[in-house]
């Protein structure tokens, strides 16, 4: 059965996660200058989840491969960001359904059930109408590196699925990846004011720290489509908050993209918990045994 635990988790993570258009929005610093400051923090977080947590280092080929996922999510979500509208690029990285779908089919040789395929169709169909509007002002440059965003997160949620995979140490590496590879950009920075900072700082501790301390743990619960089925919040909560600081508007198409958005992950969840218990290969359950090691 899926774990009303991970749920929750899941969950705080995807409203913490939704916070990062708007804070990126308001940071005029280069994309990769921003993706660096907020690493470098997050990553102080994480080890010190770590270490309450106790869950020792395993620096194995799978904890490396869930880095780069980890990176690369987090790197190219922050330029799209930047390239393009906050609609457009939390829209196109919440192709990650589709793709841990795809993935887990192509890799894992799992099977995707007609509620997975059911619930992917209603939130694409509730965020595609969300954004509708917005589509056609993004920069092609933008898009296409948002896509590749979603691919990259679409692996976050199977980082427990990949042998000798660690989610936590993955995320650590992958942040830790992320802050040097922007470091470079952040130290030609000029501007310092109180505002860019404070907005750094929240990415930093919430969106990326405790955000990812939450999500990591909650993957460990439930199956992977159902966690990223979830974060099918941030892609609404996230161009709301953008909407409401800097005075953009939202249609009726737009609400009503984003009450199918939450309806269809309410009822899927539902429907999951109700339902018939995961296989092994597929509950969440499993897995912290693997962990215990």
């Amino acid at each position: 059965m899926v774990s009303k635990k991970g749920v929750a988790m899941v969950v705080a993570a995807a409203l913490l996660l939704s916070i990062g258009g708007l804070c990126v929005k308001m940071i005029p610093w280069q994309p990769l200058s921003i993706n660096s400051f907020r690493s470098f923090i997050s990553v102080g977080i994480l080890l010190v989840f770590a270490r309450l947590t106790r869950r020792r280092l395993r620096l194995t080929g799978g904890v490396v491969l869930g880095g780069l996922a980890v990176c690369g999510a987090t790197a190219l979500y922050t330029v799209a960001t930047k390239l393009t509208t906050a609609g457009n690029a939390v829209l196109l990285q919440f192709t990650a359904p589709i793709f841990v779908i795809l993935c887990s089919w192509a890799v894992f040789r799992e099977r995707p059930k007609r509620l997975d395929l059911a619930a992917c169709v209603c939130v694409f169909g509730g965020v595609f109408c969300f954004f509708l509007d917005s589509l056609g002002s993004g920069r092609f440059l933008g898009d296409v590196i948002a896509v590749l965003a979603g691919i990259c997160y679409a692996w976050v949620f199977l980082l427990n699925k990949i042998p000798g995979g660690d989610p936590l140490w993955s995320t650590i590496l992958g942040q830790s990846m992320g802050a040097v590879i922007g470091l470079p950009w952040l130290v030609r920075e000029t501007q310092f004011d109180g505002t860019t900072l404070c907005f750094g700082i929240l990415l930093g501790v919430f969106q990326l720290g405790l955000a990812y301390a939450l999500l990591t743990t909650g993957i460990r619960y439930i199956p992977p489509v159902t966690a990223s089925l979830i974060t099918g919040i941030e892609p609404v909560l996230n161009p709301i908050l953008v909407a409401l600081v800097l005075g953009e508007t939202l249609t009726r198409l737009s609400l009503l993209g984003g009450g199918i958005v939450f309806v269809s992950v309410m009822l899927y969840n539902v429907l999951s918990v109700r339902g018939a218990p995961q296989s092994p290969q597929n509950a969440g359950q499993t897995l912290p045994q693997k962990e215990e090691k």
